[in-house]
């Protein structure tokens, strides 16, 4: 390609790795603080972006009234329209004869987008004397701006000399000038745009880091500040309930709010009146431990999953058993109930989950996936309807119509004991060792941590007050306020006499349908029920506002 057809072409020194860089941050910082007119295409929003910019810092690289004469001497749109539509002579009221526009020698027009940057190619563009368009020349494969070693032009030529246009302003003011004075630039010009550039790219870095740190003012300002946590009154021991001869490692309440269920290692299930603690009733049909109970709200149901890999259902009407499921390899950890059909949930040590007909006794899914003991899950009337919880430190959202899970949450470092669920938020929280995390649903997006509870945790209970509880393997208890993290209480409970410290292990909870009284069973074979204090205030147990304070910059919850 001659430089008749095209102009002459310019070529300087490839500019150092640091130059690059601060050009790309420069045009970045542009790009992320102006706003512009929308254009169809990218590319040209792109280069838009780049030219308003060079024109805004560097008006002389282009008229002062911003418009560009043609071949004709008619002022019009020119050089702006071409370089921000890229058209091929959409401007051009070219009347002139082939002799003058011969003799008008036309000048190249260099534009680099987000793209060259990266790349390190820029596009030419001569303005054509017969044409007025902008005609695309060969590619440059260096860094680069403009060359010094080539640049001339026509002194005759009476028209207006196309500027050069570059993401550098510094090296574009350098060569228009040049090209004002039809001078050409020597190596010695071509040094000077160098560093001409490079002072102009870190005058840009001082003022991006100007912006940025008025930035973070302006937001800190202007972010409100956090709520201080609902106030909740502590909770204190109200009963010890004594009666099963082995670990207590499950409870369930009835929706009426009369009594509840304990389920334990001596392979029976006992019915407790709620009001007074007394023994009602005692089931036996286990062969081995007891580890999940279920009242279903709809029906006169009550199931139980044990050691045995049996799961049954009990007819309380007349105390007896009236369906088994059958399926588990190993032994039942968890089972939930469908809040709106008549579907069970069971998981155990075989690594799944599986789904049972309640009525039909038919196993209707298999929730394969979890490479350890399934040892927690919960329920959703809409999607989605299962999720599980394992000892291999994952948490699956399942999707029950393709049989696979929708999502699989790797946060945990450490093994998911226990979840629980919001009543009125889509939410839910799974505890352990590392941490109690909250999520949202449907597709378990991470909200936050409660942290400091650093012990295994085998129990999470919520109340309708908003107050969560976390159990622990080491008999602690850790009152939290669910909406802002903050732990308002905590203690240690006490094994009953002539068991072993190492007994205080707490196993399961859960809060009556009021949220009024929270029911624990533990490993000191008791059952204890647990109240609000009734005397307590917001003046005699305020909330520690210093320690919320410092528990955010410590967990950054926020």
């Amino acid at each position: 390609m001659s430089d008749e057809e095209f102009g002459p072409q310019l070529t300087l020194p490839p500019l150092s790795a640091e130059v690059r860089r601060s050009r790309k941050r420069c045009l970045d910082l542009f790009y992320s603080t102006n706003r512009l007119e929308p254009i169809a295409n990218f590319q040209e929003l792109q280069r838009s972006r780049v030219l308003s910019k060079l024109l805004a810092e560097y008006p002389s690289v282009v008229a002062s009234d911003g418009t560009h004469s043609d071949s004709s001497g008619d002022v019009g749109s020119g050089t702006m329209r071409q370089l921000l539509h890229l058209t091929d002579g959409t401007n051009s009221k070219s009347t002139s004869s082939s002799s003058s526009s011969s003799s008008s020698s036309a000048q190249p027009l260099f534009l680099m987008d987000a793209q060259a940057l990266d790349t390190g190619k820029t596009e030419t563009f001569t303005s054509s004397a017969n044409g007025g368009g902008l005609n695309p020349s060969s590619s440059s494969k260096s860094d680069a701006l403009f060359s010094s070693q080539t640049l001339s032009s026509s002194s005759s030529s009476s028209s207006s000399t196309a500027p050069l246009i570059s993401a550098s302003a510094a090296a574009v003011h350098a060569v228009a000038t040049a090209l004002q004075s039809r001078a050409r630039p020597s190596i010695a010009n071509a040094n000077l745009i160098d560093a001409e550039s490079e002072a102009a790219m870190r005058r840009v870095e001082e003022i991006s880091r100007l912006a940025r740190s008025q930035s973070r003012i302006v937001t800190e300002k202007a972010r409100p500040a956090q709520p201080p946590p609902k106030w909740h009154a502590p909770w204190k021991l109200m009963r010890v309930i004594s009666g099963h001869q082995g670990w207590v490692r499950a409870v369930a309440v009835e929706p009426g709010n009369d009594w509840f269920a304990t389920g334990a290692a001596d392979r029976t299930i006992k019915i407790w009146d709620l009001a007074s603690g007394t023994l009602r009733l005692t089931l036996t049909g286990h062969v081995n431990a007891v580890r999940a109970l279920v009242v279903s709200p709809r029906h006169p149901y009550l199931f139980s999953a044990g050691e045995d890999k049996l799961v049954k259902c009990w007819d309380l009407e007349t105390n007896k058993v009236i369906r088994e499921y059958h399926g588990h390899l190993s032994g039942v950890y968890c089972m939930e109930m469908h809040p709106t059909l008549d579907l069970l949930v069971t998981g155990g040590r075989d690594s799944t989950a599986r789904v049972w007909d309640m009525r039909t006794k038919a196993q209707t899914h298999t929730l394969g996936g979890h490479e350890q003991t399934v040892h927690s899950v919960l329920t959703n009337s809409t999607e989605p309807q299962v999720i599980t919880g394992s000892i291999d430190s994952t948490i699956r959202l399942w999707d029950l119509v393709k049989n696979k899970p929708r999502v699989v949450l790797t946060h945990h470092k450490k093994a998911v004991r226990t979840m629980v669920g919001h009543s009125r938020e889509f939410a839910f929280v799974s505890g352990a060792s590392d941490n109690l995390k909250k999520w949202a649903l449907p597709d378990g997006v991470f909200v936050s941590n409660y942290s400091g509870h650093n012990t295994i945790i085998n129990s999470l209970a919520l109340s309708q007050d908003d107050v969560l509880v976390s159990g622990g393997d080491d008999g602690t208890l850790k009152f939290w306020d669910y909406a802002t993290g903050y732990s308002f209480q905590e203690f240690q409970t006490r094994a009953q006499p002539g068991s072993l410290e190492s007994e205080a292990g707490i196993y399961a909870m859960a809060f009556d349908k009021t949220g009024l009284r929270l029911i624990t069973t533990e490993a000191d074979k008791t059952i204890k029920v647990y109240r609000e204090d009734p005397e307590a205030t917001e003046e005699t147990h305020p909330i520690d506002k210093k320690g919320f304070e410092a528990f955010q910059r410590a967990h950054k919850n926020f």
